[in-house]
């Protein structure tokens, strides 16, 4: 990692359950939220002290490759001020303890779920770019916490996280092979990573009352354990996991990881919705109580701790919800093998404008919407005819998981 990041503790065996999942810029938003409305309380340092010690950290400072330094004076309200931020986001499969009983048993540690969230310098933009498991990758010689180097390899996306955990057998290593895989791939400098698991995702879900979302048809999923109505409704906890668990199934998909994406893409977008509306912000309750449960199920390393967290966030509190975007990277189906995929190079642009801070697709950030005052009337004109009744417009969808989209945009009709 950078010279931001300090040593930090090594993983306590016992609190391996503890990951993180999808939620950074969730999470964020929060954070600057609380810190006006909690931290300036007379409890600032007992609720600070709670939420830093329920984070899970990691030191992958000497198995990353070593990134440039910081050239100027860290802002001690936020120590990124004046720079992007690149957040590596990691699902985790874990199969042992609660985990077990919500997913099933299971020996290993999987990534389920990779994305790279990309907060620009001045704070106008953030892009979630998820990245397929099944991507292939050049996968760099990874070395571990024991000591053992592992080999250079072309393979799977998501096989760099099992990597690291078969051969490290710890988070750290697994990580710092992740982070390591993505930086040779993209160009990118990640500067923090963040990893959550099933009983972490579920518990921020309840924290926040569930999400609200629209089920355009019928989904049903054996394996994920999902049935869902056609319909608005709220999901809670179990129910939004098994939603962006499910990957096969009528009114789910095919089977395949690139469309289970796009679900979890607008679950991720409902949630930011959700913490964004009023009934959340306004209640310092809601808050804490969500707060209590992100930190909780995180592993992360040093440099995000909650003060950083909480400056960094606090920085986003202006930013327009139509400058929050999701999209895939660019992908085709596999020369060597049609069930994988490969980056098109339509993807080394997206990167490219991500390293050099500016709009992932090139466009320009979204302004905020302004109405214009409503023209006075003219006593001369004719009396209005009524008009012949016009067919509603249809309303404009984006595709999640195959196109970009904004928290504005709609993804689905009910």
């Amino acid at each position: 990692m950078t010279s931001r990041h300090a040593a930090v503790q090594r993983p306590r065996a016992a609190r391996h359950s503890r990951r993180v999942r999808t939620h950074g810029v969730v999470r964020g938003i929060a954070l600057g939220v609380v810190a006006v409305v909690v931290f300036g309380a007379s409890g600032v340092a007992a609720v600070a002290a709670k939420l830093n010690g329920n984070m899970e950290k990691v030191d992958v400072s000497a198995l990353v490759n070593p990134m440039p330094s910081a050239t100027t004076e860290p802002d001690p309200d936020d120590p990124n001020a004046g720079q992007a931020v690149n957040i590596l986001i990691l699902g985790s499969d874990q199969r042992d303890g609660v985990n077990a009983e919500i997913g099933g048993e299971a020996a290993g540690m999987r990534s389920d779920t990779t994305m790279v969230l990309h907060i620009s310098a001045d704070r106008s933009r953030v892009e979630l770019v998820s990245i397929p498991r099944d991507s292939l990758v050049d996968i760099p010689s990874c070395t571990m916490t024991n000591g053992k180097t592992t080999r250079a390899t072309h393979g799977m996306f998501n096989s760099a996280f099992a990597t690291g955990w078969d051969n490290g057998g710890d988070m750290t290593s697994a990580a710092a092979c992740t982070i390591n895989t993505v930086q040779l791939n993209t160009g990118l400098t990640i500067d923090h990573f963040v990893v959550v698991d099933f009983a972490g995702f579920q518990q921020m879900v309840t924290s926040i009352g569930g999400v609200p979302m629209c089920i355009p048809t019928k989904m049903e999923s054996q394996l994920a354990g999902l049935s869902l109505q056609p319909g608005f409704q709220t999901l809670d906890g179990p129910t939004a996991l098994a939603y962006a668990r499910a990957r096969k199934g009528p009114g789910v998909g095919d089977g395949s990881d690139t469309n289970r994406i796009g679900n979890q893409q607008k679950l991720i977008a409902a949630m930011v919705r959700e913490v964004l509306s009023r009934d959340v912000l306004t209640n310092p309750q809601k808050l804490i109580s969500f707060l209590s449960a992100a930190t909780g199920s995180l592993t992360t390393d040093n440099g995000m701790s909650i003060g950083n967290m909480t400056g960094l966030a606090y920085n986003l509190r202006n930013i327009s919800s139509g400058n929050i975007t999701f999209m895939t990277i660019p992908f085709a189906p596999a020369k060597s093998d049609p069930n994988r995929v490969e980056w098109t190079s339509a993807a080394d642009a997206v990167w490219a404008n991500m390293a050099n801070d500016v709009p992932a697709l090139g466009e320009a950030p979204t302004a905020p919407a302004t109405t214009a005052p409503p023209a006075a009337p003219d006593a001369t004109a004719a009396p209005e005819v009524p008009a012949t009744p016009v067919q509603p417009t249809p309303v404009e969808t984006k595709k999640a998981g195959h196109e970009a989209f904004s928290v504005d945009d709609t993804t689905d009709v009910c």
